[in-house]
């Protein structure tokens, strides 16, 4: 399949999942490739076939849209995001919730993919806010589309691509290392953390969430009417002056939301206290 073809029919298909094409640019092959392997499953000969398949076929839609999911991630991925999580955001939050009298802090990752973002918060959280100190307990929320992503995060091993921002010293004291080369974040770092299957584009999980993690997902893939609905469910979900994150190369659709920008933190935002 040349490039050339693959980029007619993702311009072609994408606005019609609810995409926009700008978002998918550098990451196309990883898309092209799936596409290409769904052509010779159905044995059709090219893009064009594919197309007609789709017409008499409405039920293809559905597989195409999850060929289109990008499974791009690491631990403390934009490093200074999560910098300014461990020195400014966490330790704030937790004494938010101190002062009005709350027991735990929630965290939910939207689009948490293999659970690399979730337990990334869960290790800034334990080197920054003890619990022995905050006396609050923190509980992750991560919920992804993608069942064989869920399962990857629910075993929380990795390979050591997927671990090379993160400080050596946290490494030695929070990971072990399989026979298979492969590392397993040890279980006393998993605690209170729970995988969900939901559609960020539909879906979201009960209660409030003092942090809302939803980079590098909604505001960079999908088109503006549906970052539009998605951003008010997020908002939604998010406690008084709780913190909303986004990618470091994301903006958030226009528009009036109740939300202003974090002081020296990158990439954050926090609701605006009725």
């Amino acid at each position: 399949m040349r490039d050339l073809d693959c980029v007619s029919f993702l311009q072609w298909a994408l606005p019609q999942l609810g995409f926009r094409w700008p978002g998918f640019r550098k990451v196309r092959r990883q898309v092209c490739r799936r596409i290409a392997r769904r052509l010779h499953e159905l044995e059709l000969a090219d893009l064009e076939a594919y197309r007609r398949h789709l017409a008499s076929h409405p039920t293809e839609w559905s597989h195409l849209d999850g060929l289109c999911r990008v499974t791009i991630s690491r631990f403390c991925r934009d490093r200074g995001v999560f910098q300014a999580l461990g020195k400014k955001v966490l330790p704030a939050l937790a004494e938010r919730a101190r002062a009005v009298g709350e027991s735990r802090v929630r965290v939910w990752s939207a689009g948490c993919g293999a659970g690399e973002e979730i337990y990334s918060v869960a290790l800034v959280w334990h080197q920054t806010v003890p619990e022995v100190e905050s006396g609050l307990e923190l509980e992750l929320v991560g919920t992804d589309i993608d069942d064989h992503q869920l399962e990857r995060a629910r075993r929380a091993t990795y390979p050591e691509s997927c671990l090379r921002e993160l400080p050596p010293e946290w490494l030695d004291e929070s990971f072990t290392q399989e026979p298979s080369g492969e590392w397993r974040l040890d279980v006393d770092w998993r605690r209170g953390v729970r995988f969900d299957h939901q559609d960020i584009r539909t879906q979201s999980p009960s209660g409030l969430f003092h942090l809302i993690l939803c980079r590098n997902l909604a505001f960079t893939y999908f088109a503006e009417e549906v970052q539009r609905q998605v951003l008010s469910r997020l908002v939604t979900r998010l406690a008084p002056s709780g913190a909303l994150v986004i990618g470091s190369h994301e903006s958030l659709p226009a528009g009036e939301w109740g939300l202003v920008a974090w002081d020296d933190a990158p990439s954050v935002v926090s609701k605006i206290s009725d």
